[in-house]
């Protein structure tokens, strides 16, 4: 048997594509800045999350890239059918600092392991539904972690992380979402989370339009609200987010997610025609 049963299961599927779990996705668990130490809450439809930092502060979205690491590596784990899968996942360091894009010298190793802290310090509080169970539970971000290997720098070598309860439910139920490889490009962590909500609420369509405010509320974002519209206009400018154009429209005060595919462009298309129509309707009446 290649890959006997045990009680961890080992990341050893090379670059598997880049997955993330759709409710972290959908509501702001990951704090945008370092060192954010305030209780954060967060509820819509009915669900509610509360976000308690560690000694350390809030895990942030940069911390996410261990979820979405080992999230993508049990995914293609489980498409392939192997029986060895389990909430906790066994890596090589480097391999993950190399796949998110990070510094392989002694800052990445130490930044990883901060971030290991960071996600084991946070707490979660949530009544949100995952694999149609739901219940209020608490939990922190990681279970548990700890390093099993070492070099002869006293490097960390390998990792064990122990993801939550919550998190396996997802991840077994297939509630995942592929990602752009360069996801893990995009330094900015607005950009980040603008990218995932926009991948979460497009799906399989041509573009997804929201308000302003109710895209502050899902970013999770501290900036007052006037600044945040002017980190939205920058973008629209700059257009870095990949997979994604983003249109800022001031007279609707709304926000516009364009795929970058041909169904994008014809609906952007469609929408800057109606747009330029409009006045010419109100004179015809």
């Amino acid at each position: 048997m290649a890959h006997p049963q045990r009680d961890f299961f080992v990341a050893d599927i090379l670059d598997p594509s880049p997955k993330a779990d759709m409710t972290s996705m959908e509501h702001p668990l990951f704090a945008l800045k370092s060192g954010d130490k305030r209780i954060r809450s967060y509820g819509r439809n009915g669900f509610s999350v509360t976000i308690k930092p560690g000694h350390s502060g809030c895990a942030t979205i940069h911390d996410k890239d261990l979820w979405i690491y080992c999230i993508s590596h049990l995914m293609e784990a489980i498409n392939r059918g192997r029986e060895d899968v389990g909430r906790t996942v066994r890596f090589t360091a480097y391999d993950f600092l190399v796949t998110t894009n990070r510094p392989t010298a002694g800052v990445g190793y130490q930044r990883m392991t901060e971030a290991l802290g960071r996600l084991a310090g946070t707490r979660i509080e949530t009544n949100i539904k995952t694999d149609d169970y739901r219940e209020r539970r608490g939990f922190g971000l990681v279970e548990s972690w700890r390093v099993i290997e070492r070099n002869e720098d006293n490097r960390m070598v390998a990792v064990e992380v122990t993801l939550p309860e919550w998190l396996w439910r997802s991840v077994k139920a297939r509630h995942v979402l592929t990602l752009s490889r360069e996801y893990f490009h995009l330094r900015k962590p607005l950009e980040r989370r603008l990218y995932e909500l926009a991948r979460k609420h497009c799906g399989g369509q041509p573009k997804w339009r929201v308000k302003l405010k109710a895209l502050h509320e899902k970013s999770g974002s501290t900036a007052p609200l006037r600044n945040f519209r002017g980190d939205i206009k920058k973008l629209t400018r700059t257009n870095e987010l990949p997979d994604y154009r983003v249109d800022y429209d001031p007279e609707a005060n709304a926000v516009t997610f364009y795929v970058r595919a041909t169904k994008g462009a014809k609906a952007q298309m469609a929408d800057l025609v109606a747009k330029l129509d409009k006045p010419r309707r109100r004179q015809g009446r």
